[in-house]
């Protein structure tokens, strides 16, 4: 069971907000203890809150001050969301925001007190995330530890002290996902273009990339020694990866992808 600072606000029940709802019900958190505010919610998310007793509001209920304030909006309208949040912010709350590129200064100006500002993945949704956290000075290690173990429901957290490495983490792991789903995309059209149907070449590259994804989870072992593995000399492995290995290969295009997302991270902190 998860013991936080009542009351636990949720601002937001889409994918990622959502995902960490279901994971705190799962690991026993009291419904009575959460609120969620979403004036919008899906039916199956109303559904769900509703079959566990969670409290809904559409907007920020008058005389509420949480214990958590969770922000699980994306950045694009965070000042509008925010600015009917500050009456639920007391001098012991402390606010925790899952939105890309939105700083700490950023809360700090808005809404005051204790921040930690993180950065979850999608995978999160089958409690397979991983989450970059970054606090300011304001939260105590009690708070930090009730954070790390509501972030912790979808997946390990990793805590830094400079937040300017959460735009690299948005970068590598935030963002990471639809990489890999880019990956599973160019393999399969790749099969097919050596001729085999595209379905086939789709289904062969998705389980490819899900199954090794296992592995390197399972696996003691880091993701060189696993690429070495299964790499014999002259084989069909080495030759393609000689190619994506090569100095024009995918290194330097992952160096100015993430590099891309990186700045984009640091351009929404407006």
């Amino acid at each position: 069971m998860i013991s936080v600072s009542s009351p636990l606000v949720l601002v937001g029940a889409g994918n990622m907000g959502g995902a960490m709802l279901n994971g705190w019900l799962a690991a026993g958190t009291d419904p009575a203890a959460i609120v969620v505010i979403d004036p919008n919610p899906s039916d199956a998310m109303s559904l769900r809150l509703a079959s566990a007793r969670v409290r809904l509001e559409s907007a920020a209920p008058e005389g509420l001050v949480a214990g958590i304030l969770m922000l699980a909006v994306k950045p694009q309208i965070m000042d509008q969301v925010v600015a009917g949040l500050t009456g639920l912010v007391g001098p012991e709350t402390v606010t925790l925001s899952i939105a890309a590129g939105k700083t700490i200064a950023y809360f700090e100006q808005r809404l005051g007190g204790a921040i930690v500002r993180s950065i979850p993945n999608t995978p999160a949704m089958v409690g397979r995330g991983i989450t970059g956290a970054v606090a300011n000075a304001a939260v105590s290690s009690e708070a930090r530890t009730q954070i790390d173990q509501l972030l912790s429901v979808c997946g390990p957290v990793e805590w830094v002290e400079d937040e300017a490495q959460i735009d690299a983490i948005t970068a590598v792991s935030g963002s990471g996902p639809a990489y890999v789903f880019y990956l599973v995309e160019c393999m399969a059209e790749a099969g097919r273009k050596c001729g085999l149907p595209a379905d086939l070449a789709m289904r062969l590259a998705r389980a490819t990339v899900a199954g090794a994804g296992e592995l390197m989870h399972q696996s003691p072992d880091g993701a060189s020694i696993l690429r070495q593995n299964v790499t014999s000399p002259n084989g069909t492995t080495a030759a393609a990866l000689a190619v994506l290995m090569a100095d024009d290969g995918m290194q330097p295009l992952f160096d100015k992808a993430l590099s891309a997302a990186a700045n984009r991270s640091r351009e929404l902190a407006g």
